[in-house]
């Protein structure tokens, strides 16, 4: 190996075994992790589905709407619940296509999952819920569909980048070049 007079390696020298495995594990977890995470928006989905399918059958496990709303107060008119509804389904798609234009990380999708149960809960108890459940269900595989969409796009991406750098550094010992 190349040394300088301080006994330190010349730049450009190669790198000793252990950075090169180090740096090839990081990038196996790397690529791992980036797997996991592609499968993130189809779980939000299966989650969704089973909420929906509670709201389908009247959410058998939660209190009456009469009693609720009693310890509660009256819900939001149905009106109201479909106009803020249809202002979040448009919120939701303009958000995860700017995440997608903008290439961001951005994991989570069963935030999405919280706000439809919330449409689901509010129309149950403003006993609407017959009327109202397939715009929420329409909203929901809309939007997650999306998210869905993004997530599994940005970790392709991702996982392209990293698998060339794997290939390279197995090669070289270090990560390709940054291009300009």
């Amino acid at each position: 190996m190349t040394e300088t007079s301080d006994k330190q390696p010349a730049p450009g020298a190669g790198t000793g075994p252990s950075q090169r495995d180090n740096l090839l594990e990081e990038l196996r977890s790397d690529i791992k992790r980036l797997t996991t995470l592609s499968n993130r928006g189809l779980w939000a989905m299966s989650l969704f589905a089973l909420v929906s399918m509670m709201a389908w059958r009247d959410f058998p496990l939660l209190p009456l709407p009469d009693s609720v709303t009693a310890a509660l107060g009256a819900p939001p008119s149905p009106s109201m619940i479909s106009l803020v509804l249809l202002l979040y389904t448009f919120s939701a798609i303009i958000l995860s296509l700017s995440r997608m234009m903008a290439g961001i990380e951005h994991k989570s999708s069963f935030c999405h999952v919280g706000y439809l149960t919330g449409f689901f809960l509010f129309y149950h108890f403003a006993k609407a819920l017959h009327d109202n459940y397939w715009a929420v269900f329409g909203a929901g595989i809309t939007i997650l569909s999306v998210e869905s969409y993004r997530i599994w796009s940005y970790c392709r991406e991702a996982l392209v980048r990293k698998n060339e750098q794997l290939e390279f550094a197995k090669k070289h010992g270090r990560l390709p070049p940054e291009e300009q």
